[in-house]
């Protein structure tokens, strides 16, 4: 039996304000071609069943381009392996906030898809001789949680679950999603075949054939987190996996980036003036592998005085934001330096994303808002309007 692991698809994703020639959002456009390729793969490989581990959607209320690819593809999976069951859980993007909103999922009933979206359910294969636990995100939210074990008697026993292992990923706040339910690692325990994973972004194992996928594309608040662990992991951009129950193994199957996202090696400015600094950083973007033409891009500087990033060559900076999809330029200050004033305590003068962060922090927000997500926006409209920000 061989079994196809995907997650985190989040169709419907939008970031930046480059447009299409069609009118769409860039970067939905790109999150939706890397669902397609996933899928083309899956259907190159013919497994026995494919696992959808949660957040298909960005939003539990999607756009309709969103929906319109999301039963495009699957009805194309269908067609090219029938017979092919199709197990599809809720993650926390895509579960509404109020139990009175109707989940888009139940379209996907219609389309023969097995689905689980605010309780767990159990489906049983006897001809591959295999059973699925089912646990959507919502179902972690209740009180108390339901058991999570195996049942009957087949020989493949597979847990789908969408959920968030903190223990695992201590460094990891930056690059995680936030919203995610909790688990631990002995929720996780028990006689598994495999445990198929949804939430966190980048594909990596957290136990014996115990799985995240990752997300099919850079789809995060925090690109720039994804792509730094995967470097420090050694992940080679995105996939999906798949997993043999006859060897036991879990192969990674990666698809071709729609857009290339990468960081350029930081930069220090400290006693740079700012022609000293424009040739640092005209040498690092014409060294950039592959060049930035279209890519989504970040360059951070560190120790950047004021006065220097005021007198850097805008209009060169200008036209890199014009050449690349989104071009980041990221001038961090120097560490602040508390002063002495008579015999009070230590002051440090807060910069504006600081007082920002204070500001988005304190606000008071409808429910349906997650605060991390806010925060993080406030901060990217501040670097889109002052090219020089302190956002780390």
């Amino acid at each position: 039996m061989r079994l196809a692991h995907i997650a985190d698809p989040h169709l419907g994703f939008r970031q930046y304000h480059r447009l299409t020639e069609r009118g769409r959002n860039q970067r939905e456009a790109d999150v939706s071609l890397a669902f397609t390729r996933a899928i083309d793969g899956v259907i190159a490989e013919r497994p026995d069943i494919v696992v959808v581990a949660g957040d298909l959607f960005h939003a539990a209320r999607p756009t309709n381009s969103a929906i319109l690819q999301a039963v495009r593809e699957f009805s194309r999976l269908g067609r090219a392996l029938p017979g092919v069951p199709v197990v599809l859980i809720a993650g926390n993007h895509d579960t509404p906030r109020s139990t009175e909103t109707a989940s888009i999922f139940g379209l996907f009933h219609e389309l023969g898809l097995l689905i689980a979206t605010d309780a767990p359910r159990r489906f049983a294969f006897p001809e591959l001789d295999l059973a699925i636990l089912a646990v959507p995100h919502q179902a972690l939210e209740q009180t108390p949680r339901p058991a999570i074990e195996p049942l009957g008697d087949a020989s493949q026993q597979v847990l789908l679950i969408h959920g968030e292992i903190p223990a695992l990923f201590p460094n990891s706040a930056a690059e995680g999603e936030p919203g995610g339910a909790m688990l631990t690692p002995e929720e996780l325990r028990g006689p598994w075949s495999y445990v198929a994973l949804g939430h966190y972004h980048v594909q990596c194992a957290v136990g014996e054939r115990q799985w995240y996928a990752g997300s099919l594309d850079y789809c995060s608040s925090n690109p720039w987190g994804e792509c730094r662990t995967e470097r420090a992991q050694g992940v080679a951009g995105k996939g999906w996996l798949l997993y043999d129950s006859v060897t036991g193994d879990v192969s990674r199957r990666p698809i071709e980036a729609p857009r290339r996202v990468f960081d350029l090696p930081a930069l220090r400015a400290a006693d740079l003036n700012a022609s000293e600094l424009d040739r640092l950083l005209a040498e690092a973007v014409e060294g950039a592998p592959g060049g930035i033409a279209g890519a989504v891009v970040r360059q951070v500087v560190l120790d950047v005085a004021r006065p220097v990033a005021r007198e850097l060559n805008h209009a060169r900076i200008r036209a890199w934001k014009a050449e690349a999809l989104h071009f980041q330029l990221d001038l961090r200050r120097p560490e602040p330096v508390a002063h002495l004033v008579g015999v009070g305590a230590p002051g440090v003068r807060q910069t504006l994303p600081d007082i920002v962060r204070s500001y988005t922090d304190a606000r008071v927000l409808p429910a349906e808002i997650e605060r991390p997500r806010f925060v993080a926006r406030a901060l990217e409209f501040l670097a889109a309007v002052d090219p020089v920000t302190d956002d780390g």
